[in-house]
């Protein structure tokens, strides 16, 4: 009788806490683009799994927090044992951003929802995994230097200053706090190429490559576009061995000659 009252005991506290979260190393992808690792300190991570909440919470609407929250939805991550800033947790899907403090290594992730601990997946951090913001369908993220969208209608001009926005870029001189809104223009630490149809920039093209004020996770970068600028060039992102995606474009146009100009 006593057994069978601590077995009943035992699946009933097993029913209430429900199932573990679930997922794997190979369902946890950069925020910015769905890209496999490895990541960067103060990048977005999203992971892709079941059981990882019961509800679905993100961040209010017009908050005045001036750091990411550690728990959202009664739900924790950790990554190499420290707490990560969340974004968004719901049932398949967490949303965060990967401490700004840890070293480059292979380290382990898991999930702490309601006291219920999934496995440990192993990730690897790298100094820097640049990532370009872009659009469903391949448009880099920018603005002219009016805060505009660069769009196919509003095209990047040659000998133009753009911002670009990136994930990944690595830690920053001073490194704000994980989660922390930086409140001013911290530059990058690390070295920043930038190219244009496979032709790497002057690095005085770059004006600035560093954190958005008021952004935690997202970078900007402030680039004079060449006088040889073409049309819709693939723009890409490197630091270090690691390098963004292919086939990511900036929507471009050189100015067409004038009817009177020679061709």
């Amino acid at each position: 009788m006593f057994r069978a009252c601590l077995m009943l005991a035992a699946l009933a506290a097993r029913l209430a806490s429900g199932a573990a979260p679930a997922y794997s190393s190979d369902s946890i992808l950069n925020g910015a683009d769905f890209a496999p690792g490895p990541f960067a300190p103060n990048s977005f991570v999203t992971i892709f799994g079941t059981d990882l909440s019961y509800y679905t919470a993100s961040l209010p609407q017009g908050t005045t927090m001036t750091a990411l929250p550690y728990e959202l939805g009664n739900v924790r991550v950790y990554v190499n044992n420290y707490s990560a800033p969340l974004i968004y947790v719901c049932p398949t899907q967490i949303n965060l951003l990967v401490p700004g403090n840890l070293k480059p290594g292979t380290v382990p992730l898991y999930v702490v929802r309601q006291s219920v601990r999934g496995p440990d997946a192993m990730i690897t951090l790298a100094p820097a995994a640049p990532q370009l913001f872009a659009t469903g369908d391949g448009r880099v993220i920018a603005q002219h230097a009016d805060y505009s969208l660069i769009t196919a209608d509003s095209p990047a001009r040659p000998e133009e200053t753009i911002v670009v926005y990136a994930a990944g870029l690595g830690p920053t001189e001073p490194n704000p706090a994980p989660g922390e809104f930086p409140a001013y223009p911290y530059q990058i630490a690390g070295s920043l190429t930038v190219s244009l149809d496979g032709s790497a920039l002057p690095r005085e093209s770059i004006k600035y490559a560093g954190v958005t004020p008021g952004s935690p996770g997202v970078y900007q970068i402030n680039l004079l576009l060449p006088a040889t600028l073409g049309a819709n060039p693939e723009i890409r992102a490197s630091m270090g061995d690691q390098t963004s995606r292919k086939g990511v474009i900036l929507p471009a146009q050189p100015p067409q000659p004038s009817p009177d100009q020679p061709r």
